[in-house]
């Protein structure tokens, strides 16, 4: 992800630090993604009595698993890799527009039955202009929001990760939960979300280093698979070879009643996100 470079403010990791100071330690929620690992680096090293929380679930990439253990290891974290169990709640797998909600009360409520410290997570002052159901239920169980708490933005977030020597995070690009591919209303099916991931490392991969590419998304729709890719280029050169990808990975996973019709087009960020839910009774 390329990701312009500014000179680090400090001013914003000793806000950051200085929220953090005055209550803690913490139990962080990682997901794997730069909001949450960038927080949990900042807290572990602050107060080593700081626990991290990571959900394993086929709604997590694998990719983001694995960095919340490479860190583990690297920064000596206290880690508990949970089960929260979202999967197994109807409610959850139903995909309505409030999906969110469901999947943070179970991660809240599996996180505060392993500890007893307050529970923080990685949403920043960005997250609180969109539509975030997953805040309500973090109000639910008393979650603090240190970015929030500290003024600090994504971008700003960012700089933090670059000014402590963490690159990778710093241009990391955005990977959401993989149930956010699936269209609203469209029922979350278990199996398909690492074919879901599999087919957007693969994309990754086919994609030539001459493209300048920000993200890639395989979004599930009523009956069909449509590809976004987030870039300026022309994506004609890789259409055909897109398309015949998906079609090979969804058919070899049994979802072959899904690439009739392969759409590549550029990157929408949210178009799987409907906020009334369809009716596909």
């Amino acid at each position: 992800m390329n990701q312009m470079h500014t000179e680090p403010d400090m001013s914003d990791l000793q806000a950051l630090q200085e929220t953090l100071s005055r209550g803690g330690p913490y139990a962080i929620a990682v997901s794997g993604g730069v909001d949450s690992m960038t927080l949990a680096v900042v807290a572990g090293r602050l107060d080593p009595g700081t626990e991290m929380f990571h959900a394993l679930s086929p709604a997590v990439p694998a990719d983001a698993t694995q960095r919340v253990q490479d860190y583990a290891e690297r920064e000596g974290w206290r880690l508990s890799l949970v089960t929260a169990g979202e999967i197994d709640d109807p409610e959850y797998i139903a995909n309505p527009a409030n999906r969110c909600y469901f999947c943070k009360t179970n991660l809240y409520d599996t996180i505060a039955a392993a500890t007893s410290l307050t529970i923080a997570s990685g949403t920043n002052t960005d997250d609180l202009s969109d539509y975030r159901p997953g805040l309500s239920a973090a109000a639910e169980h008393d979650v603090v929001h240190p970015y929030v708490e500290a003024g600090i933005s994504k971008a700003s977030l960012r700089t933090i990760a670059g000014a402590l020597g963490l690159s990778d995070l710093e241009e990391l690009a955005a990977a959401p939960c993989l149930s956010s591919r699936v269209t609203t209303g469209i029922r979350i099916d278990p199996r398909l979300l690492p074919v879901i991931d599999t087919t957007e490392k693969a994309l990754w991969e086919l994609i030539p280093p001459s493209m300048q590419v920000d993200g890639v998304r395989c979004r599930i729709r009523p009956g069909s698979v449509g590809v976004e890719i987030e870039t300026v280029d022309d994506l004609s050169a890789i259409t055909g070879a897109a398309r015949d990808l998906v079609r090979r990975v969804f058919d070899d996973a049994g979802y072959a009643h899904l690439t009739g019709d392969v759409t590549v087009e550029p990157y929408r960020r949210g178009s799987a996100f409907l906020i009334e839910t369809l009716n596909l009774d």
